[in-house]
């Protein structure tokens, strides 16, 4: 089992060719999007307040929880009786992000041209769009580079009209301290999505921050495994390259990843690992083509999880 190093983040890497080894009874229908928890609720999960029967519907093993030796894995607030029930609900998680694969072009609002918002407000002229045009269909490139590389325009005019064309806030990076966020989620999707977690207000809120075109899909995963809500901006872009770079240098919590021949294989081979792991809390999210799993490792009470106390995993499966 290679080991793969990033910039410093620890990936472990496994591929999964077959599926011969799932067994246990599968429900035809998934089960509905867990409801978010904060991390207070943990602990009282792990002391099996809530939950005292096995989380697979179909389980037939009759045990209630308190007196059975088994007190973990949960899996979204759900305790799972045996590593059968394990492969059961996850499996059930697995088919419910399946069945939402489409839904999430819908939520990209369509948007008007950031050269014709900038124009419709006299912050350029049409000779200025022109010849940034031209040059960003010769060369490539954002047109806002070639509007400040050609014409002057600042970058803070440019993120502002990005700003009008997302109809989202320009966040701000002030106190940005990136060590204390990398519990928030995996470097991978910071790194490949080009997000930045920016701060957490009150406990409840977190502000993530892109460059110069929101990612909802990303947004709404995030939201989901946190618990957090989630409100996204736009962050100038001479200040999100250097804390973006500084933020990939920083550690995460390790992360697995996993690439199975299929959506079976895929759910078998999630289940072995929290199996493996016995998290008091476990919740899985899709982020494009690829499913995040989050295990917390022990209770905590309040604020961001420690490093050392999450585990990611990151799958995909062949045809996602």
């Amino acid at each position: 089992m290679p080991l793969l190093t990033r910039n410093g983040s620890s990936l472990t890497r496994r591929s999964i060719l077959g599926e011969s080894k799932i067994s246990g009874p599968v429900a035809d229908s998934a089960l509905a999007d867990p409801v978010p928890m904060t991390a207070s609720q943990l602990p009282e999960l792990a002391r099996g307040r809530i939950f005292s029967t096995c989380a697979n519907p179909g389980c037939r093993s009759g045990w209630f929880r308190p007196w059975r030796s088994r007190s973990a894995p949960i899996f979204e607030g759900g305790w799972c009786c045996s590593e059968v029930c394990a492969q059961v609900v996850v499996r059930l998680a697995l088919a419910r992000e399946m069945d939402g694969r489409g839904s999430a072009t819908g939520m990209h609002r369509p948007r008007l041209p950031l050269g014709l918002i900038m124009l419709e407000r006299g912050w350029i002229t049409a000779n200025q769009l022109r010849s940034a045009m031209e040059s960003q269909k010769a060369a490539g490139g954002r047109l806002g580079h070639w509007l400040g590389c050609k014409h002057g325009v600042s970058a803070a005019l440019v993120t502002r009209a990005l700003g009008l064309q997302w109809s989202c806030p320009v966040l701000p990076l002030e106190s940005h301290d990136p060590e204390g966020l990398t519990a928030l989620l995996p470097r991978l999707f910071i790194d490949a999505f080009g997000a930045l977690p920016l701060r957490v207000a009150a406990g409840r809120i977190l502000y993530l921050g892109f460059e110069d075109r929101l990612d909802p899909a990303l947004a709404l995963a995030v939201e989901r495994i946190t618990g957090l809500r989630v409100e996204t901006g736009i962050v100038e872009e001479p200040r999100f390259r250097p804390a973006h770079a500084r933020m990939l240098k920083a550690r995460f919590p390790a992360v697995e990843l996993i690439e199975a021949a299929s959506e079976p294989a895929l759910a078998h081979a999630m289940a072995r690992s929290l199996e493996r792991a016995r998290p008091v809390e476990a919740r899985m999210a899709r982020v494009h083509d690829c499913l995040w799993l989050r295990m917390w490792l022990r209770p905590h009470t309040g604020g961001l999880a420690e490093l050392d106390s999450v585990s990611d995993l990151i799958g995909s499966a062949g045809g996602f």
